[in-house]
């Protein structure tokens, strides 16, 4: 992914907004990803959400599917927060952003 040490963040956020609202897994979250333009590999998203989830931020279980299970993550009540800080500084940058396009 080009600028991947940039939109980390971006990706990240999208993780946590998407596991805050439902349980996410993997090759569901590639495909959302994709969709808005992130072209992610598995090799490149499962050990992001390992970080998340070793740095408080997810929770996980494995789910029966069938012969086969499904690790389904959610966001914790320390990634809420993350999520909730991360919103006020993305809407501050946005309105500045706009804000300098606006008297340019």
């Amino acid at each position: 992914m080009e600028h991947q040490d940039l939109l980390s963040g971006f990706i990240r956020m999208h993780i946590l907004h998407h596991a805050a609202e439902d349980g996410i897994y993997g090759q569901w979250m590639i495909e959302e990803l994709a969709e808005h333009g992130y072209r992610i590999s598995a090799g490149t998203l499962y050990p992001m959400l390992h970080a998340m989830e070793r740095r408080g931020y997810l929770s996980s279980s494995k789910t029966r599917l069938g012969r086969t299970y499904r690790r389904v993550y959610v966001a914790t009540d320390l990634g809420r927060d993350a999520l909730a800080q991360a919103k006020l500084k993305l809407r501050e940058l946005f309105r500045e952003i706009v804000e300098e396009a606006r008297h340019s």
